[in-house]
């Protein structure tokens, strides 16, 4: 495995700091080893926000995020101001409202996660849920089980249900991606 570092990306508010620290706790519930940082605007609700996580199965010997494997854009202005720092070789996931400039990374997927969030699940504030879902499936860091005890473990009482469901929905959004 190696490291692998992680940028998720998007507007205040869209939850990604807590995405950021649960994949961080899911990754040390699986035995991995990673340190998880964030930043967002002044703003804080729909200014810009971003959470980095750094997984990794051996030390981990700087903590901020240089130029990540893996790169989640929930907003067109989060990718704009991020998506240069992606590795040549690195996955990006954009949010279906995002306009991606093509053949910046080895894949890029283009999914709707924040419709699900809010038109299937039923809430758009569970969005960052419906993205670990899915960022999970494509670069399989942790176990399905781990990352879902990570995920109840941080969400509030009694939005368990909600959280689980988006969870799924995140994961069933990769099911036709190899």
């Amino acid at each position: 495995m190696g490291s692998i570092e992680l940028r998720l990306s998007g507007s205040g508010g869209q939850g990604l700091i807590l995405g950021g620290i649960i994949l961080a706790e899911a990754a040390i519930n699986g035995g991995l080893n990673a340190v998880q940082s964030q930043s967002y605007g002044p703003e804080a609700r729909g200014g810009a926000s971003k959470a980095e996580v750094i997984i990794s199965d051996t030390d981990i010997h700087y903590p901020k995020v240089r130029k990540p494997d893996v790169f989640l854009a929930l907003t067109q202005k989060a990718y704009d101001k991020y998506v240069d720092s992606v590795k040549e070789d690195g996955i990006i996931i954009v949010d279906e409202t995002v306009s991606t400039l093509g053949g910046r990374g080895s894949a890029e997927y283009s999914l709707p996660i924040l419709d699900t969030a809010k038109d299937v699940v039923g809430k758009a504030m569970v969005a960052n849920i419906v993205a670990l879902g899915a960022i999970n499936s494509i670069v399989k860091l942790v176990s399905d089980d781990v990352l879902e005890k990570a995920v109840l473990n941080r969400v509030p009482p009694g939005t368990e249900a909600l959280n689980k469901k988006a969870l799924e929905e995140g994961k069933k959004l990769c099911m036709n991606i190899s």
